[in-house]
């Protein structure tokens, strides 16, 4: 792939994030890596997204030196480089403020698998990252920022649950390229909600009970998959 055609996907995707009402203003942003090249594109810092053209993407290779654009990348960058590096089957990254899933990041919860809709995308509940420590922050605050949810990420599988929620910021989530990565932000938020509301209503709302969670899942991912057209 070309840096140009690398460019235009993640300017899609980032457009696509305005489309879905995600985000507001300068919010936001979605990357996706070519790692035959070793580089990503991403969303120029500050930038407006009615003022960005494709060729404003700026590609950084993975030690998030500049390659090719004249903007400054996403202040956000080092988080998106460190999740490529630690997390090697994921193509594209998007970071947005989303009303719900931010709601849940500001109470520092975890959002628990409640019903099928949950189930069908992730499998378990969406984990809460740790605060970040004050060693940390006083470190490179983006760089920790990865390292709070690649270490959320120890006892689970960043393809299994390919969204997470850290702790005071905002929601992250990842797919094959940077188009689905946007797609889970869409269903993130739409989880986040319905989690809101369930709980709302009902305070004491228990889990979804496994064998559910599991039926859920598996007939979406995995080799015995059904949903869906054979293509």
């Amino acid at each position: 792939m070309s840096y140009r055609e690398l460019q235009e996907q993640v300017y899609e995707a980032n457009m696509e994030l305005q489309r879905r009402n995600l985000v507001v203003y300068t919010f936001g942003n979605v990357s996706q890596i070519d790692r035959d090249l070793g580089v990503i594109a991403i969303k120029p810092s500050g930038v407006s997204y009615e003022d960005m053209k494709p060729e404003d993407m700026v590609v950084v290779d993975l030690e998030n030196e500049i390659v090719a654009g004249t903007l400054r990348p996403s202040s956000d960058t080092r988080t998106h480089t460190h999740l490529y590096r630690h997390f090697e089957t994921i193509g594209g990254i998007t970071h947005t403020h989303s009303t719900y899933a931010t709601a849940w990041a500001q109470a520092q919860q975890s959002i628990p698998c409640l019903g099928t809709t949950h189930a069908d995308f992730a499998y378990g509940g969406i984990p809460c990252t740790a605060v970040m420590s004050d060693s940390q922050i006083q470190r490179d605050y983006e760089e920790e920022t990865g390292v709070q949810i690649t270490d959320c990420y120890k006892d689970r599988s960043p393809d299994e649950v390919p969204m997470v929620i850290v702790a005071g910021h905002a929601p992250f989530t990842w797919g094959k390229d940077a188009a689905k990565s946007v797609y889970h932000a869409v269903i993130l938020e739409e989880i986040a909600k319905m989690a809101y509301l369930s709980r709302t209503l009902n305070q004491g709302v228990e889990p979804l009970k496994q064998a559910i969670v599991d039926k859920h899942y598996l007939r979406k991912h995995g080799k015995t998959a059904y949903y869906g057209q054979n293509n």
